[in-house]
C-alpha cells in the first residue's frame, strides 16, 4: 500500500506529469460552464467485475489539484468488486473533479485492468508453488503503478529495472560471444548479492548455462515436453523460469513442467482495462 512518503518520492512527479499532458493551459471546458467555486459530489462506479487497484492513486490526483478534496472510499486496493457497485465519493470543488477525473480513472482503470488478469492467473495456479512473475515490458513512465497493480493482484514482481538485477538474455550472449563468457564477466562486474540469470532457447543451452554456474535459468519460449526435459537436467542446481506465450490455456501444463517461475509480459502489456467510471456530479 503506498503510504504518503512513498506517494510523494515515487509517484507525484508522474502524476504532474499526467496532469500536465492533459491541461497544457487550462480545462477550457469547464471554466467556460462553471465560472466560480461551487461544492459538488460524484460517484465512482464499479461497471464489471474485478479486482481494484490504484485507489488511493485515484484519490491522490485529486488531492494535487486540491487538497481540500475528499474521497470517501468504499473499497481498497486488492478486493473484489462486481458491476455496478459503488466504489467511493468525491465531494471537492466541481470544476476539480471535472478536472482531474480522466487522469484519476486512467490511472485507476488501467491498474485494476492488471490486477484483474494477474488475480485470474493466480487462482488458475492454486496450490502449486509457481510463482507468477510480470517482466519489463510496461507502458513508459508507468512502471511503478502496473508492477504495483500486479502485486496488488497476487503477483511477484521480476526486476523494476535495469539496475535491478542481471539477465543476461539472446542478444547479451551475442555480445559476448557465449553464455559462459557472458556469464563469467557478468560475475566478475556485479555486486556479489545480484544473481546471475540467463535466458535460453535450447537444451545445449541449458547444459551451458548450468556448466557456468547461472543462478537462474529463463527457459524462454520452449514447449512443454522440453521444459520438462530441462528441468529435469538442471536438477535443482539453478532456479528455473518459464517465459514466453504464457496464457491462461497453458497455466496447468506449465505447472506440470516443475519450473519455479513463470514470467507473463502480458499482465503489462496487453491488460484490458478495468470498467469504471465517475458518475452522477452534483451541486450540494
Amino acid at each position: 500500500m503506498y503510504n504518503m512518503a512513498t506517494m510523494k518520492i515515487n509517484v507525484d512527479e508522474y502524476l504532474w506529469m499526467a496532469l500536465k499532458e492533459d491541461i497544457t493551459s487550462e480545462d477550457v471546458t469547464t471554466n467556460a460552464i462553471m465560472r466560480e467555486d461551487k461544492l459538488g459530489e460524484a460517484e465512482l462506479l464499479c461497471k464489471q467485475d474485478g479486482v481494484v487497484a490504484g485507489i488511493q492513486i485515484f484519490e491522490r490526483v485529486f488531492h494535487l489539484l486540491d487538497e481540500n478534496t475528499k474521497v470517501e472510499m468504499y473499497v481498497k486496493d486488492g478486493d473484489v468488486v462486481k458491476n455496478g457497485q459503488l466504489m467511493a465519493k468525491v465531494t471537492g470543488d466541481i470544476r476539480t473533479i471535472l478536472t482531474g477525473e480522466r487522469v484519476a480513472l486512467n490511472y485507476l482503470q488501467r491498474m485494476s485492468g492488471i490486477a484483474t488478469h494477474t488475480r485470474k492467473l493466480v487462482d488458475l495456479l492454486g496450490d502449486a508453488k509457481i510463482k507468477l512473475l510480470d517482466t519489463r515490458k510496461t507502458t513508459p513512465n508507468m512502471r511503478i503503478f502496473e508492477k504495483y497493480a500486479v502485486r496488488v493482484g497476487g503477483g511477484t514482481n521480476h526486476r523494476l529495472n535495469l539496475s535491478d538485477g542481471v539477465l543476461i538474455k539472446d542478444n547479451h550472449i551475442g555480445a559476448a560471444g557465449s553464455i559462459k563468457r557472458a556469464v563469467d564477466m557478468a560475475r566478475e562486474y556485479a555486486p556479489f548479492v545480484r544473481k546471475i540469470e540467463v535466458e535460453v532457447e535450447t537444451m545445449e543451452q541449458v547444459q551451458e548455462a548450468i556448466d557456468a554456474g547461472a543462478d537462474i535459468i529463463m527457459l524462454d519460449n520452449m514447449d512443454n515436453e522440453t521444459m520438462k526435459k530441462a528441468v529435469a537436467l538442471i536438477d535443482g542446481r539453478a532456479e528455473t523460469e518459464c517465459s514466453g506465450n504464457v496464457t491462461a490455456e497453458r497455466v496447468k501444463d506449465i505447472i506440470e513442467t516443475g519450473v519455479d517461475y513463470m514470467s507473463c509480459g502480458a499482465l503489462t502489456h496487453s491488460s484490458a482495462i478495468m470498467d469504471i467510471s465517475l458518475k452522477n456530479l452534483h451541486a450540494i
